[in-house]
């Protein structure tokens, strides 16, 4: 499926930004959260999942987030208040008009985050999936935000081949604006175990087995009331686009679907 196969649709946040997204198929709504420099066609389109799980009967949501893909990118720092990716996605759901129990949502490392944060500001999934990410990435944002700050902050200056090298090289391919991504970091809200502990929605935690960027997703698994958790192959970059992850989400989120 190409990018310009599905037509990009736009709303309008509370704030005044231009969000996007784009949806494939029909049945139980079901929204895909991307994650940090990435965007819904890199992280969903592009590998196949959209286009499987449509075939599993779901119509596929797919944002952009703030900062991100078509999405507005403001610079302001204003712009990017704690929780705003997580208010955001709360926007979309209000504006598709989906009531609690009659979704699924689910994101891919910050857009796991994010889904967790609105499971927390209330949203109500009938299941979510959190993907690659794990317990310190959700207990204690900043040492990830610093991660990234250091790269945004220096970059053309990383030594080729370390882990700043790559997520530079990354943010290049996606076309990100780095002057967006540097305030969007400081938006993140740490979440203690105690509120993970009243976190009743049936959960799916999905990692590569060599993904450690964001400390134990099994950890995270156990930490939450009703969470299953799983690994496929891979490491943070490369689990994302093995076929495995997708058919963990999808056969999750099948179950009892209505």
């Amino acid at each position: 499926m190409a990018q310009s196969d599905l037509p990009i649709q736009n709303f309008t946040a509370p704030d005044g930004t231009r969000l996007a997204w784009r949806e494939t198929g029909t049945g139980h709504p079901l929204v895909l959260i991307h994650g940090l420099f990435s965007n819904a066609f890199v992280n969903w389109i592009r590998p196949g999942y959209a286009e499987a799980l449509a075939a599993r009967g779901f119509r596929v949501i797919l944002p952009d987030l703030r900062g991100h893909g078509e999405s507005e990118a403001p610079h302001a720092p204003d712009r990017y208040p704690p929780d705003i990716l997580a208010r955001d996605g709360l926007a979309l759901l209000d504006h598709l008009g989906l009531a609690p129990g009659g979704y699924d949502l689910g994101g891919y490392s910050l857009g796991g985050r994010t889904t967790l944060r609105m499971l927390v500001l209330g949203a109500r999934p009938r299941r979510a999936v959190l993907a690659g990410m794990g317990l310190q990435g959700i207990e204690s944002t900043g040492t990830r935000s610093d991660h990234f700050r250091n790269v945004l902050s220096n970059m053309g200056r990383h030594p080729r081949g370390s882990a700043e090298w790559f997520a530079e090289a990354f943010l290049r391919t996606t076309g990100g604006d780095p002057e967006a991504m540097l305030p969007l970091l400081g938006s993140f809200v740490d979440t203690p175990r105690a509120v993970l502990a009243t976190l009743a929605t049936p959960s799916l935690v999905v990692a590569g087995v060599d993904d450690h960027d964001n400390g134990s997703a099994a950890d995270l698994a156990a930490a939450l009331p009703d969470a299953r958790f799983v690994s496929v192959p891979g490491n943070h970059m490369s689990a994302v686009v093995n076929r495995a992850l997708g058919e963990a989400i999808g056969d999750f989120l099948a179950a009892d679907r209505p």
